[in-house]
């Protein structure tokens, strides 16, 4: 298969730093679009991948699964876009499409695995995907998203995965006018947890250990702050919640938020991968139909039906923009926690 070569950011091993370097792109197959990179946001997934932080990274490692651009090359058999469309790839550039999760658009739950945007298998070319910190990218069209044109394409690219990875599971749980719906934690994720449910009709109170984030929630949307530490504070809000995201990103307990849903509430774990401590008491949950459960990213026909509600609400991502060169920084910066609430890469410095 011809390539062709673009200019990327990568990591060469766990304890480099990103550096510019080569990377090829196929060009274009009969379904493929080609998508000149405008932005790209950073996940915390990138840094992990970076440093293999999850073990199994493939280097040289191209992260970046938040990709907002402009199609510049369509393939023969694409009708859905044309060259000039805004276009947006998030974590996903490929799945099976014949499993039970495919059939259902529920490519992120594909029982055969799906594609990762970076660090996957690439089918293609033989070796691994490269991600978003580069010029351009290559990707199946029905992998690809339309962006709405009325939004700010910079703060668009956050919701490829952080704004899905909370839309999915307010919708799995039928979030609207009149749910109580809870926060855990206010970053990337949990900023975006707010404005998706209060978009949706929702009463939305975050949980905060401390309260110096109490006007920045109200600012986004939230009804009211909780602060975790508070027993009579947790005490006021038992039973309420009909759904908790909790989005924190390491172990934490999560006993004393169970405690504050609803008859059959549930709490929805997005933001940690690994075993609960200290132990799951079980009791609050038998006696109250209450469940502890996990949701990652979305389907591609579940993104875009965010993304076309982002445009309908006028939501998108608070941002902090960076140029290409800043991206080891902001790394650093993204282990303090020192970022509202989300960086993006302004593709043009590379």
């Amino acid at each position: 298969m011809s390539t062709f070569t673009v200019k990327a950011f990568a990591a060469e091993s766990t304890t480099a730093d990103l550096k510019e370097m080569n990377i090829e792109r196929r060009d274009t197959t009969p379904n493929d679009v080609e998508i000149d990179i405008l932005y790209c946001g950073v996940c915390h997934s990138d840094l992990h991948t970076a440093r293999n932080d999850w073990g199994g990274t493939m280097y040289p490692a191209v992260p970046g699964h938040e990709i907002v651009g402009r199609i510049t090359k369509v393939g023969s058999d694409v009708s859905k876009f044309k060259v000039g469309d805004l276009a947006g790839v998030g974590c996903i550039v490929d799945s099976c499409g014949h499993c039970d999760s495919c059939k259902q658009d529920l490519e992120q739950y594909c029982l055969n695995g799906f594609t990762g945007t970076y660090n996957g298998k690439d089918k293609h070319l033989g070796g691994h995907t490269f991600g978003g910190y580069s010029q351009k990218v290559v990707v199946d069209a029905d992998h690809v998203l339309k962006v709405p044109e009325n939004l700010d394409l910079a703060a668009v690219a956050p919701l490829l995965c952080a704004g899905i990875t909370t839309w999915s599971p307010l919708k799995h749980w039928n979030v609207g006018p009149g749910s109580k719906v809870a926060v855990v934690g206010l970053g990337g994720l949990g900023h975006m947890a707010i404005k998706l449910a209060k978009g949706l009709g929702a009463e939305v109170t975050l949980f905060s250990r401390t309260p110096g984030k109490t006007d920045d929630a109200k600012q986004l949307g939230a009804d009211h702050v909780v602060i975790s530490t508070d027993d009579t504070q947790m005490d006021s809000v038992k039973g309420k919640f009909d759904v908790i995201i909790d989005t924190v990103p390491y172990v934490h307990d999560v006993n004393p938020y169970v405690t504050t849903l609803n008859i059959s509430g549930t709490l929805v774990l997005v933001g940690y991968l690994g075993g609960l401590e200290p132990i799951l008491n079980t009791v609050p949950m038998i006696l109250g139909r209450k469940s502890v459960a996990g949701s990652v990213i979305g389907g591609i026909a579940e993104t875009q039906e965010m993304l076309d509600f982002c445009g309908e609400h006028n939501i998108v991502s608070e941002i902090e923009m960076i140029n290409m060169q800043d991206i080891n920084e902001a790394y650093e910066r993204m282990l303090k926690s020192d970022v509202r609430y989300r960086f993006v890469i302004d593709m043009k410095s590379l």
